[in-house]
């Protein structure tokens, strides 16, 4: 309108509905920069923190930027940190950590972590039976998901049957609607410890601290199968040539053993 009807800035402006200061603009794309290059620079310090923690360092630091605008820039950068939120999980009431009067009754399940030489992370299911603290099964793998867990207990169960009752934490793995429904079907109590209280599945702890102690911070492994028969010979030398002092300072074969005598022997005199 300006140009071919000759209408002044104003007027075109009026009859467009549009405001003078806007048709004026003339946006700085370098009035950013100091602030964007501030932001990396701190992100690259800080890689966890997010905008509260960066605005004030900003501030200490001697920006004059109000966070209005440093705000802008932050998720314009699409620096924000996704906030992982909590799991929903149900009260839990698990039974009073006891000791099982018979073999096979209650086992625990727990999870570890930790790296090869190469930083590749792996992890480990431990499983134990809360009766005389024998090592049930040591799987080693990058992932264990709850299918994965499953399959464990199918082969422990071919020469050990399965118990009444397994002591599990709230991981993703054993709150999984594949374990719940495999358990449901074989009659399996799983039986969840309050979150945040891991001396409720104290029996599988402890076991994990001789693990920890003993193979995995004890040995620098370059692959999974150097860890795989660290862990096997582990569990023979655990269940069978170490003595355990709840035990009575006999092995936990030992004692399954002399538990086994001594059940015989009350049925033969009856």
């Amino acid at each position: 309108m300006v140009a071919e009807h000759g209408l002044s800035k104003r007027r075109a402006c009026r009859l467009v509905d549009l405001s003078r200061s806007v048709y004026e603009y003339e946006p700085d794309h370098g009035r950013d920069r100091a602030l964007v290059d501030a932001l990396l620079k701190l992100v690259e310090r800080y890689p966890r923190l997010g905008f509260g923690k960066l605005f004030p360092i900003l501030r200490r630091e001697g920006a004059i930027w109000n966070h209005k605008r440093v705000h802008r820039v932050y998720c314009m950068l699409k620096l924000n940190i996704r906030r992982k939120g909590k799991q929903r999980l149900p009260t839990r009431n698990p039974e009073p950590l006891v000791v099982p009067n018979a073999f096979g009754q209650a086992w625990s399940m727990d999870f570890m972590s930790d790296a090869l030489v190469c930083g590749r992370r792996f992890r480990t299911l431990n499983i134990v039976d809360d009766f005389n603290r024998e090592v049930l099964a040591i799987e080693v793998d990058l992932n264990i998901p709850a299918q994965r867990v499953i399959r464990v207990l199918e082969r422990i169960s071919e020469s050990r049957g399965l118990p009444s009752k397994i002591r599990v934490d709230n991981g993703p793995e054993f709150v999984s609607v594949a374990l719940a429904d495999w358990c449901e079907r074989k009659g399996i109590l799983l039986d969840f410890i309050e979150p945040g209280r891991p001396m409720q599945n104290s029996f599988v702890e402890r076991f994990n601290r001789s693990f920890r102690v003993e193979i995995l911070d004890a040995y620098l492994f370059d692959t999974l199968h150097e860890v795989r028969e660290h862990a096997s010979r582990w569990i023979h030398i655990y269940n069978e040539e170490r003595p355990h002092e709840s035990l009575g300072n006999l092995t936990p074969v030992e004692y399954r053993m002399t538990h086994s005598a001594g059940k015989a022997s009350i049925n033969a005199w009856h």
